[in-house]
């Protein structure tokens, strides 16, 4: 079964989406994010993407506090994303309680220090984050295009022991027009024994099923449930979240 993963995104301690990145359209649909994460525990999902968009523009870490406050009041597996770029920042991730993170920025314009990372914490802690657009790895909160085609980015990693990817399809993100489904099927074709979490674009339980069906591990969405457009009991009564191994 697919792998169900509900997502936080922050902005100002409150609990945002965007559209397509983009910070002016902005939606608040909590202003505790720890609440949040309780109803989502309560529900039964065991997993939780957290990201610090405001980390993610300003560079550095700035919601940990909120991480903190998740990962005290929660049992949820969190994976946390946005500001991660010095070691202090990975620090403070982990000390409030992230047990992965999610890195992507760093991995284009300082490969040598993420591949430090993934030696020193192991490829269970460390998520590479793939977010795309137009073919290239977009990085800083999406408001740069790298040179960096997908797939070689993608090799380059895995050839040093990366398993897990987070992949978005930043054309989709928050658009509620379905996922990118045949870009993340051509990725697991090119590497079937990742573990790709596809995101960005789901709107319904049949956008999920097409993930399912096309052999996608896992699965992060956020707006569709923000915007009642899921029926997360149907989805949980399904088993299909589960937590993983170390």
């Amino acid at each position: 079964m697919i792998e169900l993963i509900p997502a936080i995104d922050i902005i100002d301690g409150k609990c945002v989406r965007l559209t397509k990145g983009d910070y002016a359209q902005k939606t608040i649909y909590s202003d505790s994010p720890a609440d949040m994460a309780k109803e989502f525990e309560a529900l039964g999902f065991t997993r939780l993407h957290v990201v610090d968009l405001d980390g993610a523009k300003s560079k550095h870490i700035v919601n940990d506090k909120v991480l903190r406050d998740i990962t005290t009041a929660t049992r949820l597996v969190v994976d946390f994303g946005g500001g991660i770029k010095t070691d202090d920042d990975l620090e403070k991730a982990f000390d409030a309680g992230a047990r992965m993170v999610t890195v992507g920025s760093i991995a284009v314009t300082r490969p040598d220090l993420f591949g430090q990372w993934l030696s020193k914490y192991g490829p269970d802690r460390m998520i590479l984050g793939a977010d795309v657009r137009n073919g290239k790895i977009s990085i800083n909160g999406w408001k740069e295009d790298s040179a960096e085609d997908l797939q070689p980015f993608l090799q380059k990693y895995i050839d040093l022991g990366v398993k897990n990817v987070l992949c978005t399809e930043i054309s989709k993100d928050g658009t509620l027009q379905g996922p990118a489904t045949e870009l993340y099927r051509s990725v697991i074709a090119a590497y079937p024994t990742l573990h790709l979490i596809a995101s960005g674009g789901v709107s319904s339980e049949e956008d999920i099923d097409a993930l399912e069906r096309a052999g996608i591990p896992a699965v992060v969405f956020g707006k569709a449930i923000y915007e009642g457009r899921i029926n997360l009991q149907s989805l949980i009564r399904r088993g299909a979240s589960v937590v993983p191994t170390f």
